[in-house]
Parts: C-alpha cells; structure tokens; sequence
C-alpha cells in the first residue's frame, strides 16, 4: 500500500497535483454523457410533413455534432406527436418529464409554444433538482420574450416584431406597394403578424394603405379561394402574411389559380410544400424575411446539400444548428449538462454561426441574429440550390444585421434563487 508519508514528493506537490487532476476531470465531467432532447410538435394531421422534416434535421445535424461538439456529449431525439394541440403538448411534457428528459425543444405553433413556456416554470419551482430546459427554435410570438417571458425558455428563431421590423424596412424602399391586405391564422403568431405589420408600415410608409385583413382559423383550411376572392376585391397589390405549412402553400396555390399577381411578403416560403405549390409562378413577386436562406453558402450549405441527397428533402430549420453550437458550448463552458447550470451558462452567450454572430441576449432570451430578405426566382449559377426540385430558389436580396432587427424588450424575468 503507498504510504502518502514515505514518499519523496512533497505533501504540497502531491496536493497540487491532485487539485490540478480534479480540475481536468471537472472540465470533462459531461463528456460522454447522452443527453436526451424531447421534440414535442405536430408528426401527423395537416402541419405533419413540417414536423416530420424538421425531426430528420434535428437527427442529422445530431449525428454531426456527435461526432464533434465542444462538451464532448451524445446528443439523442426522442420524439412525441403532439398533433398542433396545446393540451396535448402538456401531457407530452409530463411524459418527457417522467422519462427523465431535461430538455424539450418545440417551435411549430406559439399557442403550443406559451403553453409548454408556462408549464415548464410550474414545473421548475414545484420540482427543484429536475428542472427542464425548454429551447424553442421557431414558435415566434413576441410576448413569449416579453410580458410572458421565462427564465428556462430559451428562443433560437428571431420573432415576429425582429422579422417585420426587417421586412418594413425592405418594403419602405419598394414604391410599387401602395396597398397591403393581411392575412393570417387566427392564433397568436398571425395576430401579431398583423399587429405589427401596421405599427411599423405607420412608421415608415405611412402612405401605403391597409385595405383589408382577415383571419382564418389554423391548419384546417383546405380552400383559399374565398381569401384570394377577398384580396383580389380589396384592389390590394401586395400581401403581408405569416402563414406556414399547408396554410401558406393552399393560399399560394390558390392565389396562381386565381391569375392574382400582387406580391406576397412571407415568413415562410421555403418550408415544406410552399415551393410546390408555387411552381414556376410567382417569380419576383414572393418575398420571405428570415435568419437564413437556401443559398448560404459555406459550412451550412454542404449540410444542406448533403441532407437534399440522404433524404430528397430541404433543410430549411436552421435554427436547430443554432442549438446544438449554443447548447453544446454552453454545456461545455458549465462542466456540466445539469439544465440550472446550462440554462445560466446559456444567458449572454456569443457563438460565430452559419449566419454570422449571434448572442442569446440575457434579458428576455431571444436570440439576437441577422436576417435576410430572399425573393423567388429561377435558380441560376449564382444561386443554384432549388427547394422541392421546383427549378425556382430564393434568391438573397437584402441582409439586415443583428442591431437593426433588434426589438426591445418589456421581460422582467423572475430568475431561480
């Protein structure tokens, strides 16, 4: 047996040693861990296909960042249908909750989005030691960064008001938008579509009219002819909506059908079915402001074209890449995968992303990220990668950094301890 005593080191020198052999174990304690994300969002029913896409992105940019992330883990999805309904998403949680999962990730529909945002809180003061993250990387309400804002909702998409304050800017500049008609689900996202459309078109083309707006319920219209037979009426040139999923491609379906050629400023236009249902129609007319575009070039574009050929599909939710870089170097910078110690290690944090710098701002936790205005138009060499193999793309056309799509925040976030 060693005799601490009988050796030639000094005790002082075996201490130190030691000290410095525990620091090295603590900044590796998470490496090799598994840890299991729950996506808990719409697998089956109308918005299904988005969801199902969007599980394939979260599995495959996985397996890259298993092979390689900062924190050294193994990240694993585990899935749940929670069929677009808030209620629904609540058991789901539970479910998640009793597997042992400490983190949740959901972004299809800011209804479902308030909902988990507010159970996870409860959930967290009534259960202290088995606290959850929850890391949203598309459900785009402002309030859930504002007066509903929570200390364990962690937001990777930039929200409404950042994507209109962008797309106003961009529409200021355009003269042949005189008039404008809303449309949008009835939910929370489409009423704060419509919200700021008209505080921020006030402000800076108080000229340009709103000649109507409309609301229809979600993902349950299979018919937009009534809609487009309302804006074609309203004598509007241009029409502003937030719509997603089947509910942007029946609308524009049914805009081609009706020979209405006004310009559609959208949110999201490459997600799955909308380039379809545009075809070869459209060009130059159909706008979309987001974080990001298919033509990104670089890092992300590889993975793009790499995720086209293993699954004949687009990967259009970039955002998912944006939490597992922050996830996995926050992980990394807490020695630890505990959610309490991540979730602080997440507040402020800066990471060079596919988009550029981005910083998860402390404040209320939204993400703070450039975006971009793309337009649809024929894919060339310039811009070559064409969604849905409709020979079309969307095409960059204007970037708005980081400091101009800031909106400030009213979040006064109550913080643990």
């Amino acid at each position: 047996m060693f005799d601490i005593t009988s050796a030639r080191f000094p005790l002082r020198a075996l201490t130190a040693a030691a000290a410095l052999a525990l620091a090295a174990g603590a900044a590796q304690a998470q490496k090799g861990e598994t840890v299991k994300l729950a996506y808990i969002d719409a697998l089956s029913g109308l918005m299904g296909p988005v969801g199902q896409n969007q599980v394939k992105t979260f599995q495959f940019l996985g397996e890259k960042f298993n092979k390689s992330n900062p924190a050294g883990v193994k990240f694993e999805v585990v899935t749940f249908d929670n069929k677009l309904s808030p209620a629904e998403s609540l058991n789901l949680l539970k479910a998640a909750a009793d597997q042992g999962i400490r983190y949740i990730m959901q972004g299809n529909g800011s209804s479902v989005a308030l909902a988990l945002s507010d159970a996870v809180q409860k959930h967290n003061e009534r259960n202290p030691g088995k606290e959850i993250v929850y890391l949203n990387y598309s459900a785009v309400d402002p309030d859930l960064t504002n007066s509903k804002c929570s200390y364990w909702h962690f937001r990777f998409d930039a929200d409404t008001s950042m994507k209109m304050e962008a797309m106003s800017s961009f529409i200021k500049d355009q003269p042949d938008v005189k008039k404008v008609f809303l449309l949008n689900q009835n939910y929370a996202h489409g009423h704060q579509v419509a919200k700021y459309a008209k505080e921020t078109l006030a402000r800076k083309r108080p000229d340009i009219q709103v000649v109507g707006e409309d609301l229809h319920p979600l993902a349950q219209v299979r018919d937009f002819a009534p809609y487009v037979a309302k804006i074609k009426a309203s004598g509007a040139d241009t029409v502003i909506t937030g719509n997603w999923g089947s509910d942007l491609a029946l609308l524009v379906k049914a805009a081609n059908e009706a020979g209405y050629n006004g310009k559609f400023f959208t949110y999201y236009t490459g997600v799955t079915g909308t380039p379809t249902a545009l075809g070869q129609g459209g060009a130059g007319r159909v706008y979309q402001v987001a974080y990001s575009h298919y033509n990104m070039g670089g890092e992300v574009q590889k993975l793009a074209d790499e995720y086209n050929k293993k699954f004949n599909d687009d990967m259009y939710t970039n955002s998912i890449q944006h939490i597992y870089t922050m996830l996995s170097q926050a992980m990394a910078n807490a020695k630890s995968t505990d959610p309490v110690k991540v979730a602080a290690a997440l507040e402020g944090l800066s990471v060079k992303s596919f988009n550029g710098e981005v910083t998860m701002r402390k404040t209320d936790h939204q993400l703070q990220q450039p975006l971009f205005i793309s337009v649809w138009q024929k894919a060339d060499a310039k811009f070559p990668y064409s969604p849905e193999k409709t020979g079309m793309t969307l095409a960059p056309v204007k970037q708005y950094d980081s400091y101009v799509s800031s909106t400030p925040t009213s979040c006064q976030m109550k913080r643990p301890g």
